[in-house]
C-alpha cells in the first residue's frame, strides 16, 4: 500500500504533508502511515495519540511514523507508545535522506521490542538556519485551493508557545523560488494559492536585501499572471508592511481575507503574552485595511483564559470582534504548554477558562452571522472547492450544487442557512 499521512494542525503542515508523502513514497516507503502531528495545545498533541491508536487498530501490520511539531518538543512521548515504530524531527521531515534512513532503520529492525531511543531521530531544530525551497508538482488530491510554504519557524517567544521549538528560528524561502513553485501550481490547475508559514510577516528578513511579504506578494501577482487568486494565511499584524497594505487595497486576485494574530484585547495580558502590540495598535491596524479595502473579512486568533486575566480583562478581549470588526474567530482556550513561562505564572480554573472561550465562540458566531446576513444581494466570486460548496473571495462558505470543483464562478447570494452562504 501507498504511504498514508495523516495531517493534524496548521495549514503549514498541510503543505508539507505532501512533501512528507512524495519523500517517503520515493525512498521506497510501504504500507506505513505517517503522522504529521501538531503541539499547539496539549489538546492537540492528545488527539494525536488517539489517532495513532486508533490507526494501528485498524492496520495492525502497517508501520507507524510520527513527527511535527508535537514530535519535535516531545519525541520520547511518542516514542513510548508501542503502536509507534520511528518519531522524525520536524526538520527532517522533508528531506529525501531521513525518510531512506527510516526505510533502512524499519527494515533492519523487528516490528516489536524496539526501546524509546531507537526510534527517535529528531535533531536540534534550534540549529536550522536555513530553508531549503522544495517544488510541489502538484497536490495528490487535486484541491482547487492549496498553499505553498514561504516561511517557517519562529523569532519570538510568546510566553504560551511553544511552537518555536518545535519549529525553530525564522527562515524564508527566496522570492524566485516562491514565484517558481506558485507557477508551477497554477500550470496544474490550481485556482488559489494560500502563501503560508509560521509567522509569515516576518518573511525576509533572513534574505539578501531583507525583502518584506509585500514584496513577495507583489512578484508572485506580476510574474504569475495565469495565478487567478492568492490568499495569505495568518499575519501578525503589527509586522504588516506597507507593500502588503497597498497590494491589499489595488491587486483584485489578492482575496480581501485576512486572519490576524490579536491573541488578546487587555494591555497587561499582551505584556505578559509578550506580545509586540497593544489593544489600541489592533483596533488601528484594522480601521486602515477596511478604508483601503472596505469589503474585507478580518478574523482573528483570540485566547481566552489567560493566567491572570480577570473579568475586566476578558471583556476587552470580547470588545475587539466589534471594535476591530471581526467576522471569523479562532478561539483558543488556555493551555499550559510545559517550558513556557506562562505555565508557571497563576492559572485560572479551568471551568472559568471553558466560559470564556464559550463567550467568545458565541460573540464569534453573531459576527459570522451578521456576515452572512450582509452578503445577501451582493455577487461574488466562487472558488468551487468541490460538488456541494465553494469559498467567496471573503472565505466564506457557499452551498453549490452541481458546479465543476476548480472553477471559478460569479454568482449572486441569494440567502444563507446559518452555516453557509446560497447563490
Amino acid at each position: 500500500m501507498a504511504v498514508e499521512v495523516v495531517t493534524f494542525g496548521c495549514r503549514l503542515n498541510a503543505f508539507e504533508s505532501e512533501l512528507i508523502r512524495r519523500e517517503a513514497e520515493g525512498a521506497g516507503l510501504a504500507d506505513a502511515i505517517v503522522v504529521n502531528s501538531c503541539a499547539v495545545t496539549n489538546e492537540a498533541v492528545a488527539q494525536a495519540r488517539q489517532q495513532i491508536r486508533k490507526l494501528k487498530r485498524a492496520r495492525p501490520e502497517a508501520r507507524i511514523i510520527v513527527t511535527g511539531c508535537a514530535a519535535q518538543t516531545e519525541p520520547a512521548t511518542f516514542a513510548a507508545m508501542a503502536e509507534v515504530d520511528r518519531v522524525i524531527g520536524n526538520d527532517d521531515k522533508t528531506r529525501s535522506d531521513a525518510w531512506h534512513a527510516a526505510k533502512s532503520a524499519l527494515e533492519a529492525s523487528p516490528s516489536f521490542g524496539l526501546d524509546t531511543e531507537q526510534k527517535i531521530a529528531v535533531a536540534d531544530i534550534m540549529a536550522v538556519r536555513e530553508m531549503a525551497p522544495h517544488l510541489l508538482d502538484g497536490y495528490q488530491s487535486g484541491l482547487p485551493r492549496v498553499f505553498v510554504q514561504v516561511q517557517n519557524g519562529c523569532d519570538h517567544r510568546c510566553t504560551f508557545c511553544i511552537i518555536p521549538y518545535g519549529r525553530g528560528n525564522s527562515r524564508s524561502v527566496p522570492v524566485g523560488a516562491v514565484v517558481e513553485q506558485v507557477r508551477l501550481l497554477a500550470e496544474r490547475g490550481h485556482a488559489e494559492i494560500v502563501l503560508t508559514g509560521v509567522d509569515l510577516t516576518s518573511y525576509g528578513a533572513d534574505l539578501p536585501g531583507a525583502p518584506k511579504l509585500g514584496t513577495l506578494v507583489k512578484k508572485v501577482l506580476r510574474h504569475v499572471p495565469e495565478l487567478q487568486r492568492l490568499r495569505i494565511s495568518s499575519i501578525d499584524q503589527v509586522e504588516a508592511d506597507r507593500d502588503l497594505i497597498d497590494a491589499l487595497a489595488t491587486e483584485p486576485r489578492l482575496m480581501p481575507h485576512l486572519h490576524l494574530s490579536l491573541q488578546a484585547g487587555d494591555d497587561l495580558i499582551l505584556k505578559r503574552m509578550k506580545r509586540r502590540h497593544a489593544r489600541a495598535d489592533a483596533i488601528a491596524f484594522c480601521a486602515e485595511v477596511r478604508r483601503r479595502r472596505p469589503d474585507i473579512a478580518l478574523g482573528a486568533d483570540l485566547i481566552a483564559g489567560f493566567p491572570t486575566e480577570t473579568e475586566e480583562m476578558f471583556q476587552r478581549s470580547l470588545d475587539l470582534v466589534e471594535e476591530c470588526g471581526l467576522t471569523f474567530l479562532h478561539v483558543f482556550p488556555y493551555s499550559p504548554r510545559p517550558g513556557t513561562p506562562a505555565a508557571r505564572m497563576p492559572q485560572l480554573d479551568g471551568r472559568v477558562i471553558r466560559d470564556r472561550a464559550a463567550r467568545l465562540r458565541a460573540a464569534g458566531e453573531a459576527a459570522l452571522q451578521r456576515r452572512l446576513a450582509a452578503e445577501i444581494g451582493a455577487t461574488r466570486a466562487v472558488l468551487i472547492e468541490s460538488p456541494t460548496q465553494g469559498r467567496t473571495e471573503h472565505f466564506l462558505p457557499v452551498a453549490i450544487s452541481g458546479a465543476t470543483p476548480g472553477e471559478v464562478q460569479t454568482l449572486r447570494i441569494i440567502g444563507h442557512d446559518g452555516a453557509r452562504l446560497t447563490a
